[in-house]
């Protein structure tokens, strides 16, 4: 199953060549080739984002939690939430998931126009967690990006959706360099 991910990150993004998530080619991600930018920014960890129609549609709420449950219940996070803000890209830090809101309530600040929950994934679990994810998400939408502190670059030109593509409010991004902490 794993080049199938492969080819769909590859495809879907236009970005992506073929490659493991866990083996990206750390020499150019660190600057071997001239000072770290956005360009060539270190990748320090990923995001997997589901996507649903909340407000009253209880069919499609109950059903995007449970591949939450499912994805908690898989990796054993049920005790790793993460603590610290979505845009941080904590080089080292576990796998964790982020508190979700609730979904019948209207939309917080934030790049995304629908209802979603996310994931927090280090670059060594991320074809693992990927793979899981794509391949149970039913009708919902699959949105993985990278971590690398240059928020436009990570969620808008290295990202790939599964499912439909959503659009992205890129007003709501605060940092755009390396390793930026917002």
């Amino acid at each position: 199953m794993l080049p199938l991910v492969l080819l769909l990150v590859a495809g879907v993004s236009g970005h992506y060549t073929a490659h493991d998530w866990a083996t990206m080619p750390l020499s150019v991600q660190q600057g071997e080739y001239g000072a770290e930018t956005c360009e060539n920014a270190t990748i320090y960890s990923y995001h997997i984002h589901v996507l649903f129609w909340g407000n009253n549609n209880t069919e499609r709420i109950a059903s995007a939690f449970k591949l939450r449950d499912d994805f908690i219940e898989r990796f054993d996070l049920s005790s790793k939430i993460c603590d610290f803000n979505a845009g941080d890209p904590r080089p080292g830090h576990e796998m964790c998931a982020f508190p979700p809101n609730d979904p019948h309530l209207p939309l917080h600040s934030g790049p995304f126009l629908t209802q979603q929950y996310s994931f927090f994934v280090p670059p060594s679990q991320m074809t693992e967690a990927s793979s899981w994810i794509l391949q149970r998400r039913g009708v919902h939408d699959v949105f993985l990006h990278p971590n690398s502190g240059c928020e436009h670059n990570d969620h808008l030109l290295w990202s790939a959706f599964s499912g439909h593509t959503w659009q992205i409010d890129d007003t709501a991004f605060t940092c755009d360099y390396p390793g930026c902490k917002p």
